[in-house]
């Protein structure tokens, strides 16, 4: 767990998932990449899916909420998804969370491996909230873009993750950087997707950013020019990261990556030539 002023920041891994390196290492070549992950035998790298629980004056704020529990055997298997120890549910319950008792689900983006939890099956087969009391949020612009996806989208902009909340009204659309609750903001962080954000927490002058797909691994937000194929806007995304890198410096901010294996959470600074690079900070998952 992650102490940040009032806020106390749990991780939660919803399932790690075993990748063709060339999706989260686009162009860098493997002489490169290699040295900071190391490939199993079939050439495939891992990729964590993290979710956060933040408490704080006594609600219950989940961020992201992974692959959910809607994929069928066959795409899990696809996806070589692993989860020795449950998902987002099975995390949250060891916290002693349950899902009604959550009151704020905030969404980075809506590819399917950031807000497949959203919704789940009932016994009857029909798409629901997973969490029936909670307020969804995710920004306007993501949301027309998922609605309207094309070629290269349309396999993880999936709709039964939000269509329910949607006609329901529970989820709420933003427009732009907003202060969700005081001392948590969702700020446009643009380049993977237009309406991608990152959530800032800032709460008796700490900082701390679940900067999402912004940088898949802490490598990402090191070194500015390694993005992702997953990346709409990469070019975008290189000054994001430039920003951010900045506000991260200044601040001493606590900086948490959704897929890293190894170093998920840590601080950003410069080494003895001037280069970036992301101190470790040992971290127990939920």
């Amino acid at each position: 767990m992650l102490q940040i002023g009032d806020f106390s920041i749990h991780l939660i891994n919803d399932g790690t998932t075993i990748v063709d390196p060339g999706g989260p290492f686009g162009l860098v070549p493997r002489a490169l990449w290699s040295r900071v992950i190391a490939p199993n035998a079939d050439v495939q790298v891992p990729m964590t899916t993290i979710c956060l629980l933040v408490q704080a004056d006594g609600k219950n704020i989940v961020v992201d909420t992974g692959r959910g529990r809607k994929m069928t055997e066959k795409e899990k298997s696809y996806l070589n998804l692993q989860s020795s120890n449950g998902d987002l549910l099975d995390g949250l319950d060891r916290l002693g969370v349950q899902p009604a008792d959550v009151d704020l689900v905030i969404n980075t983006h809506l590819h399917g491996d950031h807000c497949g939890g959203n919704t789940l099956f009932d016994d009857d087969g029909h798409v629901i909230a997973t969490f029936p009391n909670a307020e969804y949020v995710v920004q306007q612009r993501e949301y027309d873009d998922a609605i309207h996806p094309n070629e290269r989208t349309a396999a993880t902009y999936i709709s039964n993750n939000w269509d329910v909340l949607i006609e329901s009204g529970q989820m709420r659309l933003l427009d732009g950087d907003t202060e969700i609750i005081p001392g948590i903001y969702g700020q446009i962080a643009p380049g993977h997707t237009p309406g991608h954000m990152a959530v800032r927490f800032e709460s008796n002058g700490e900082h701390a950013a679940f900067v999402c797909d912004m940088a898949s691994y802490a490598v990402h937000f090191e070194k500015l020019a390694w993005v992702t194929a997953y990346d709409v806007e990469p070019l975008i995304t290189i000054e994001t990261k430039r920003k951010w890198q900045a506000w991260a410096l200044e601040t001493n901010a606590v900086m948490i990556f959704p897929h890293e294996p190894h170093r998920p959470v840590g601080r950003l600074t410069l080494d003895d030539r001037e280069r970036p690079h992301i101190n470790p900070i040992d971290i127990t998952f939920a």
